[in-house]
């Protein structure tokens, strides 16, 4: 559990690690242990990696494994003199490091200037058009109806008359959608998911979030179920959008209780799951790293699509091969010219994000729903811990000092 002799007997032999992988952070996040995952995965190989970053204190840059962490505000500094800084970095480095965005806006940054990139990088190079695609809600939603995957029913108000009309036939709880990631960080209010029980909390919450003339909710069908009826998958398609890496998992527990991302997780093989998303994203010529969600609906045996990110997920070691292979390894070998081993998928083999996990117990705990006895046992069977590397401990006690000074609350970021 967080030791290095672990991580030598479980590591993927990869040949040549020589070629250096850059970490493209452009939302402003100090926490991200997605990325910080990449930079130990990748620098336990060998790897070198270097993390630009928009915050002087995100934590991924206290990691012993990153070379050197790069300060750069994307919002400030905006495209083109983020291409030039990037470029700059390539040319110090004196070789085409792999480029890998880790969080919605780096991706649709390298999507739309990946012709400026390629002289200096190597990434998948994904179309805007298609990151656009997968990323917007609503234009998911179409895809998913065009490509016969199932997915929950929505409606797309443009103006608060068709929120009233809407009311007249709800059914309650209904989920309210940011559709564009983009928008969403514009919005000083505006979240990405939230669930409401009532007409007046669904206005509330429309009149909060919506900006008038610029309509970015969606108001979805809820889909009943606990934490365990979500399922996740995670990816690497190559330059023909073929599969070489591609593992299904299952949500335990998450934080928020009801719409957050995973704080325990296990890892599941779903051959459904598994089919509807390499079809999806063969039709639409996908390529590159892939992170996705479905939810299981039990009053028509159906796994639907519920949201998609075209980048690494923050879950990512969650879904893992033999020998710990994951898709960010995947990637590197694939794009650096080398085989990938064959793996068979590691199921039932649980991750964990311990903060996370703690404070979605407390939760549980005040209704009488789950025993401590039973939250302990249920990580007794946890391979690998988010934040606690004894081989690299700086990041996990900065982020414990952060939680004991200031409190989850203040801490607590939107991840991957």
């Amino acid at each position: 559990m967080g030791r290095s002799d672990r991580y030598d007997r479980e590591r993927v032999r990869i040949p040549d690690t020589r070629t250096p992988v850059v970490l493209l952070k452009a939302a402003r996040r100090i926490l991200n242990h997605g990325t910080l995952a990449a930079a130990r995965v990748l620098g336990r190989l060998g790897v070198p990696v270097y993390v630009i970053q928009e915050h002087p204190w995100s934590l991924v840059g206290l990691s012993r494994y990153v070379r050197r962490p790069i300060v750069w505000n994307y919002a400030e500094a905006g495209p083109e003199r983020t291409v030039g800084r990037l470029l700059e970095l390539a040319a110090q480095l004196q070789t085409r490091p792999i480029l890998v965005a880790v969080d919605d806006v780096a991706t649709r940054f390298s999507a739309e200037n990946h012709s400026a990139l390629r002289s200096g990088f190597v990434f998948p190079e994904q179309t805007p058009e298609v990151v656009r695609a997968v990323s917007n809600k609503r234009d998911l939603f179409h895809l998913c109806k065009q490509h016969d995957i199932p997915t929950p029913e929505m409606i797309e108000p443009q103006d608060r008359q068709d929120v009233l009309q809407f009311l007249d036939t709800a059914t309650f709880p209904v989920v309210i959608k940011s559709s564009d990631p983009e928008l969403l960080s514009q919005r000083k209010n505006a979240r990405s998911v939230t669930i409401v029980n009532s007409a007046d909390a669904l206005l509330s919450a429309y009149d909060e979030m919506e900006v008038p003339g610029q309509p970015n909710l969606m108001l979805q069908e809820y889909i009943p179920g606990g934490s365990d009826s979500i399922w996740m998958f995670d990816g690497y398609f190559n330059h023909d959008s073929e599969c070489l890496f591609g593992v299904a998992g299952q949500k335990i527990r998450q934080y928020p209780r009801r719409t957050g991302p995973t704080s325990l997780g296990i890892c599941l093989r779903n051959a459904e799951v598994e089919a509807q998303t390499r079809t999806l994203m063969k039709a639409i010529g996908y390529r590159g790293l892939l992170d996705l969600g479905y939810r299981y609906d039990a009053r028509d045996g159906k796994y639907k699509l519920l949201d998609v990110n075209a980048r690494l997920g923050a879950t990512f070691r969650l879904f893992r091969g033999s020998e710990g292979l994951d898709v960010i390894q995947a990637m590197y070998l694939d794009l650096t010219g080398q085989p990938i081993p064959p793996w068979t998928p590691r199921t039932g083999s649980k991750w964990v994000v311990e903060p996370d996990d703690i404070l979605t117990y407390l939760t549980y705990f005040r209704d009488g729903s789950l025993p401590f006895v039973e939250w302990l046992r249920s990580l007794a069977d946890v391979e690998e811990w988010t934040w606690l590397a004894l081989d690299d401990p700086l990041p996990a006690l900065v982020r414990a000092a952060m939680l004991l000074v200031r409190g989850p609350g203040q801490v607590r970021q939107p991840v991957d």
